[in-house]
């Protein structure tokens, strides 16, 4: 990064033309930011209103595919909106593997990225992930800045979020949807595939919100309000 008063990001895909997109980014500390920087200002900045919400639950290190892989913060209400950082101190190894789960399992996805990671990112992610710019400022506080807002994924497999769903969870799902008992039975990924034809995207993800709610014996970390 050059330390102008402005960067500019030279995107050439399909739907992009090169773009200046004017944002004066301050310069970083020597220490760099960290998932912990970003993601308390997440939770103090941007995501203090969805908290505050009763119909919103805001969990951190929310397992995805059965714990095939982890979003760093999901806002969960009428859709799966997950955040997934990449701070000065990460690198992009893992980028396409996590891209391909959460294109399965999220409604949306919002990365929220320092500066070094912003212009790979935007070339890489596809075009309904929104993006975030994480700054450190001369006081070590974080800034956000917008680059590109979250939109509907058109890729998202039904299947793939209902596994966010415990097996007994389905049972009782499928149960007062008129299951029979032997059906039941069946083969796990059976009845996350029998779900989805007996439930619409919108009541699975109602009822995911639901469960998270009264799971007692919670395997990931809820975030506190």
């Amino acid at each position: 990064m050059s330390g102008e008063a402005g960067y500019h990001l030279g995107l050439e895909q399909n739907l992009w033309q090169k773009v200046n997109w004017g944002i004066t980014m301050p310069a970083m500390t020597k220490v760099g930011t960290t998932d912990a920087d970003i993601r308390f200002a997440l939770h103090a900045k941007r995501l203090r209103r969805a908290k505050s919400h009763p119909d919103t639950l805001v969990i951190d290190e929310l397992g995805l595919a059965h714990a095939r892989s982890r979003i760093d913060v999901a806002v969960i209400n009428g859709c799966i909106h997950g955040y997934e950082i990449k701070s000065a101190k990460d690198n992009l190894d893992r980028f396409a593997t996590q891209i391909d789960i959460y294109r399965q399992t999220l409604q949306k996805l919002t990365l929220v990225a320092a500066p070094k990671h912003v212009a790979a990112i935007m070339s890489h992610a596809p075009e309904w992930c929104g993006v975030i710019a994480a700054e450190q400022g001369p006081r070590g506080g974080i800034n956000f800045q917008v680059l590109r807002n979250a939109a509907a994924n058109p890729e998202i497999d039904p299947v793939m979020m209902a596994h966010l769903l415990w097996r007994d969870e389905v049972i009782q799902l499928l149960g007062q949807a008129g299951y029979a008992a032997k059906d039941l039975r069946r083969p796990r990924k059976q009845l996350y595939e029998m779900l989805c034809e007996a439930m619409t995207l919108r009541e699975i993800t109602a009822s995911i919100r639901a469960f998270m709610v009264r799971r007692h014996a919670w395997r990931d970390r809820p975030a506190h309000a």
